[in-house]
C-alpha cells in the first residue's frame, strides 16, 4: 500500500510540475491577467476538470507562482549573503552581494519577478500564504544590518519627528531591536532596490544608462549608505 501511495504522490508532484511549468510559459507570451486554467489544461492534453483537483481556481495557480518566484529569489540572495559572509565579507560587502542577487534572479527571471514587483493581477489579492516567502529577501538585509548594528555600530540616518511613530511601528513589526531610524531607511532602501531592477528590467533605463552592471553596483552602495552601514 505505501508502494502504491508513493507512486501516486511522484505523480502528482509531476502534473503539478508540468502545470506549473506551462502556467509560466503562458505567463511569458500572455502575461498574469489572461493566464487561463482552461488554455493551461488545453496545452497539457488534460481536461479542465482534472486540472481543478490540482488547482482549485486561477487564483490557487496563481498564488502557488508568486509563491514559487519569491522562494527562488529569496534562496538566491540568501545564497549570496551566506557566500558572502563565509568568504568574511563585512558587512557592507554583504548588502551589495544581496542586492547583486537580486538584480541577477531578476534578469534571469523577467516574467516571474514581474508577476511579483510588476502590476497587480486585476482581481487578484494575494492570501497571507504568500507573506513569508515574501519577506525572505527583506529579512537578509534586516539580517545584515543588524549583525553591523550589534557590532561596530551604524552611522544613524535622519528621522524626521513626524515619521518616528510609524518608524517605532515598523520595528515592532519586523525589525525588532533596531532603532527606529534604521528600520525606516531600511523599508526606503528595500523601495529603491526594487524600483532600480524594475528601471533596468522594464526598459526604463533604455538610452539613459549604458553601464548598468557598474551603476547598480554604485547604487546598491548608495544604499547601504542610506541605512548607516560603514564602508569597510
Amino acid at each position: 500500500m505505501s508502494t502504491v501511495r508513493g507512486a501516486r504522490e511522484r505523480a502528482r508532484i509531476e502534473v503539478t510540475a508540468a502545470i506549473k511549468d506551462e502556467a509560466r510559459r503562458r505567463l511569458a507570451a500572455e502575461g498574469a491577467a489572461k493566464l487561463s486554467l482552461r488554455a493551461v489544461a488545453r496545452e497539457l492534453g488534460m481536461v479542465s476538470s482534472a486540472l481543478y483537483r490540482y488547482f482549485p481556481s486561477r487564483d490557487d495557480l496563481l498564488t502557488a507562482l508568486i509563491i514559487d518566484a519569491y522562494d527562488g529569489l529569496g534562496a538566491a540572495v540568501e545564497t549570496a549573503d551566506a557566500t558572502a559572509l563565509a568568504a568574511g565579507a563585512a558587512p557592507r560587502a554583504r548588502w551589495t552581494a544581496a542586492c547583486a542577487a537580486v538584480r541577477t534572479w531578476a534578469l534571469a527571471h523577467p516574467h516571474e519577478y514581474a508577476l511579483v514587483y510588476g502590476s497587480p493581477v486585476p482581481g487578484y489579492s494575494a492570501p497571507l500564504d504568500t507573506v513569508g516567502p515574501a519577506s525572505r529577501v527583506g529579512n537578509v538585509l534586516i539580517g545584515i544590518v543588524r549583525t553591523a548594528y550589534e557590532g561596530r555600530g551604524l552611522a544613524l540616518p535622519p528621522l524626521p519627528e513626524a515619521l518616528r511613530p510609524e518608524a517605532q511601528r515598523m520595528t515592532a513589526e519586523f525589525a525588532e531591536g533596531l532603532p527606529p531610524a534604521v528600520t525606516a531607511a531600511l523599508v526606503a532602501s528595500w523601495a529603491q532596490l526594487v524600483g532600480l531592477v524594475s528601471f533596468e528590467l522594464f526598459g526604463q533605463f533604455n538610452r539613459v544608462v549604458e553601464e548598468r552592471e557598474a551603476f547598480f553596483a554604485h547604487a546598491a552602495g548608495q544604499l547601504a549608505h542610506s541605512v548607516g552601514l560603514p564602508a569597510v
